[in-house]
């Protein structure tokens, strides 16, 4: 019987690394399919870095495994290097090279003989290929790493804190670079903790936090909220100390300003007939719905309480 491996995907299965005293990464589970752009969002410590430095063969599993083409990237190490474009969250270039010279060799590494994809980005995010590592700032260390990292012309990329160090301008280029790569099919992993970067990429996102993953949702569970929040404000006073008495038994107030008649309220989606019955009966002078942000979505996992 031929083996034929899955191609452009990458998998997490019940993925654990403990080191002790609560850190690590304990049973982190996801796959990814060609096409998804899947947005690991945490903060620093969080569990993201650790994840992916598995995924690249860097560290053995305490449990569990990696796939990318359903091959383990420590034993297929060398041949999953060729296919992957990978951009650390931490860059750290050879002082002793120049740019075109570290260019020339990670080329040589990745076995690529065509280099006309290459030489795009280059251009793209404007690289000075003259400069010395050691003297090449912050910004212009990203763009030489995301150069190396697209070098191949990947159909699979694993993305660390990818836009760190980027001017704005170059942020966007980046980012729009990204949503061409979702339109060839290619299979992405980016991992950031930054809000706006994940929900403008992402058609999945995860959140982990701790070393464990506590919530995965698609673009269209996110557009469908567990509860709504609404600004409301009334006509008069009196309305106003009634409704607020009343709306508080169905949803929750989260602010309330008796000097201006206004209050914003939370409400559960099963409580939500009961709250437009109770709104109808008044006079209103201003009513409109809050959308949740991604921000509100991820920071609510992050409450102490």
């Amino acid at each position: 019987m031929v083996y034929e491996k899955e191609i452009n995907t990458i998998e997490v299965k019940n993925l654990t690394k403990d080191y002790g005293e609560g850190r690590g990464i304990f049973g982190v589970s996801f796959k990814i399919l060609p096409g998804e752009c899947f947005g690991f969002l945490g903060p620093n410590g969080a569990g993201k870095s650790t994840t992916i430095r598995h995924l690249m063969g860097f560290s053995k599993p305490g449990s569990g495994e990696c796939l990318i083409n359903n091959l383990n990237p420590i034993k297929n190490h060398e041949e999953i290097f060729t296919e992957v474009g990978y951009l650390p969250g931490e860059i750290a270039l050879p002082n002793n090279f120049k740019g075109e010279e570290f260019f020339n060799y990670q080329a040589k590494l990745k076995k690529v003989k065509d280099l006309s994809y290459a030489k795009k980005i280059i251009e793209r995010f404007k690289i000075n290929l003259d400069l010395n590592c050691k003297d090449m700032s912050l910004g212009m260390k990203r763009r030489l790493a995301i150069l190396t990292c697209f070098i191949n012309n990947p159909k699979i990329l694993i993305l660390d804190e990818p836009t760190s160090g980027l001017d704005l301008e170059m942020q966007q280029e980046f980012l729009k670079l990204i949503g061409e790569k979702k339109k060839e099919n290619a299979t992405i992993l980016f991992s950031s903790h930054l809000f706006n970067e994940v929900r403008d990429s992402c058609n999945r996102v995860a959140i982990i936090k701790e070393g464990k993953i506590v919530s995965t949702f698609t673009g269209e569970e996110y557009a469908l909220p567990t509860s709504r929040k609404f600004n409301i404000k009334l006509k008069n006073y009196k309305d106003f100390l009634t409704f607020s008495r009343l709306s508080n038994k169905i949803g929750t107030i989260l602010f309330k300003d008796s000097e201006e008649l206004n209050l914003t309220i939370k409400v559960e989606l099963e409580n939500e007939p009961k709250f437009i019955n109770l709104l109808a009966k008044y006079d209103l002078a201003d009513f409109n719905e809050i959308k949740e942000t991604l921000e509100e979505k991820f920071l609510s996992y992050y409450d102490k309480n």
